[in-house]
């Protein structure tokens, strides 16, 4: 591809900003409302629950009185915990807390494989839009929903989990209708960022309002913050570079010929058909299986359970809650950025290929966090070393972003995305039984002791990932990757043009998340 001058940058903004980057941006953007209005439940809940009645098993909804472990370890007695959190108004037993936490799940785990189809036949601008608008809409409507009856509050969590299960799908087609291939890697990570960014800027909100203003305040803020990305996506943009009025044609004219397609879609032309007896027959398809299902459990486990360890065991505060459990996920957005630009310097150089990058990071993502999770068992009530464990294992965590998620389109760029809905559909199954288990494990039990289970179960599963990952994983792109009609074995990045995300460079890191 020729790199004789710089393209032109389009036309919005008084062309200060490509629409290629508008479209990162805003995409970055829209990552960071799907994850912010998914992850705010987790901290808002907290001051939602009516902890005295849960403590003396009252409550309509509460199961059953708590049972007394007499040879249970107690909780920390932190020195804030005097300053205990407002009451509020629902005696939600843990188990129901779990349902509620995971059945957002339930909507994401069946979306993903028709929102993908749909994004790739009809439109993906406007599949990504009706992911936010569901789940703005969603969160506007949680306070109301929670008043009326637990089961409308499962009702609204499920339709923003079918929101959010077509996002990766969706920006998938999109970056690969916009982004050229020497540029890919960067617009994806701009992208892909996004989740962790929305996190730490939700929990801060969220523990901010739900201290100072009360919880319904969560939902009524974020929520409708959010409706402003709703306008500007529709107003700035399209499908294609093609589609698009608000661009240079000098950039359009970059960004299509370097996909190899004046139409600007990112494909040269039809695909051939899924080889599926091949997908299904292939070590390395399930190296990525494993790693994302396993990873995905550590993944949620932190993600959705951490305020309630922080407040069962720890005892934090609200406000503090808040602020520990989100400067994890911003110091992972730092080191994902540095590892991914640090592998690829490395391949670059010749140093590594692209299996052992990708199996470096992976490699991180579950070592480290298992690493923190064993000590955590064992220091007690150490509060500062515990926030520090935690802070080392979410943000080593990051490394899935340019290790297993990235491998995807490394061994298959043809079907990348249809590799992705299927993995991320299975690892979904996490997300789903993470809140359920917990909810269970420390129903009446809300003690060291039996965190301790939850941390060791997800420390074997964490073995298990290494071990398959490291046998099964691969960087090298697959010959079925070119349909069924394709030779056995496998065959070197670099020397298959027939691919449209293909290049005689060396695979760039295309970074997704569930």
């Amino acid at each position: 591809m020729p790199d004789a001058a710089v393209p032109a940058k389009g036309s919005i903004l008084g062309s200060l900003i490509p629409a290629r980057y508008i479209l990162a941006v805003l995409g970055s953007i829209g990552m960071a409302i799907i994850y912010g209005l998914k992850v705010n439940l987790s901290v808002a809940m907290v001051a939602m629950l009516n902890h005295s009645a849960l403590a003396h098993g009252a409550g309509p909804v509460h199961a059953a009185a708590a049972e007394h472990h007499a040879d249970a370890e107690p909780v920390c007695q932190g020195s804030n915990s005097t300053e205990a959190v407002e009451d509020g108004p629902f005696a939600w037993s843990e188990p129901l807390q779990g349902t509620i936490l995971s059945c957002y799940f339930w909507g994401y785990f069946v979306s993903q494989i028709p929102g993908a189809r749909i994004a790739e036949s009809v439109s993906a601008k406007w599949v990504m839009f009706f992911s936010v608008f569901i789940n703005v809409l969603c969160t506007l409507l949680t306070p109301v929903a929670a008043e009326m009856h637990y089961g409308a509050m499962i009702a609204m969590r499920i339709g923003e989990g079918i929101g959010g299960g077509v996002t990766f799908p969706s920006m998938h087609v999109m970056l690969a209708s916009w982004a050229p291939p020497n540029e890919r890697s960067v617009m994806s990570a701009i992208v892909y960022a996004g989740t962790a960014l929305g996190t730490v800027i939700s929990m801060l909100m969220a523990g901010v309002l739900a201290g100072s203003l009360g919880w319904e305040s969560v939902f009524y803020v974020m929520g409708g913050l959010s409706c402003i990305w709703l306008l500007l996506w529709v107003w700035l943009i399209q499908d294609s570079p093609n589609k698009q009025a608000l661009i240079s044609q000098e950039e359009r004219t970059f960004i299509t010929s370097s996909l190899g397609s004046e139409g600007g879609s990112g494909h040269g032309g039809p695909k051939p058909a899924i080889p599926w007896k091949k997908v299904f027959t292939s070590g390395p398809f399930y190296g990525i299986l494993i790693a994302h299902v396993a990873n995905n459990w550590g993944w949620y486990m932190l993600l959705i359970e951490l305020p309630f360890y922080m407040k069962q065991v720890l005892q934090f505060n609200i406000k503090e809650n808040a602020v520990v459990t989100a400067i994890p996920f911003l110091t992972m957005w730092f080191f994902s950025m540095f590892l991914s630009k640090t592998l690829d310097a490395l391949r670059a150089r010749g140093k590594i290929n692209t299996t052992i990058a990708r199996k470096i990071a992976t490699l991180i993502a579950s070592v480290v966090p298992m690493c923190c999770l064993l000590a955590l068992c064992y220091i007690g009530c150490q509060r500062g070393l515990a926030v520090a464990l935690m802070t080392i294992g979410i943000t080593s965590i990051g490394g899935m972003f340019c290790g297993f998620l990235s491998n995807h389109i490394d061994i298959a760029p043809n079907y990348a995305g249809t590799l992705m809905a299927i993995t991320n559909t299975a690892a979904t199954l996490p997300g789903i039984i993470v809140p359920i288990f917990v909810g269970q494990i420390t129903h009446g039990n809300q003690t060291i002791g039996a965190w301790r289970i939850i941390f060791f179960v997800t420390i074997a599963l964490y073995i298990f990932e290494i071990f398959g990952y490291t046998f099964l994983g691969s960087g090298e792109e697959q010959s079925w990757n070119r349909g069924d009609k394709a030779n056995n074995g496998t065959v070197e990045h670099g020397e298959v043009e027939a691919t449209p995300l293909n290049t005689k460079e060396p695979a760039k890191n295309y970074s997704q998340e569930e």
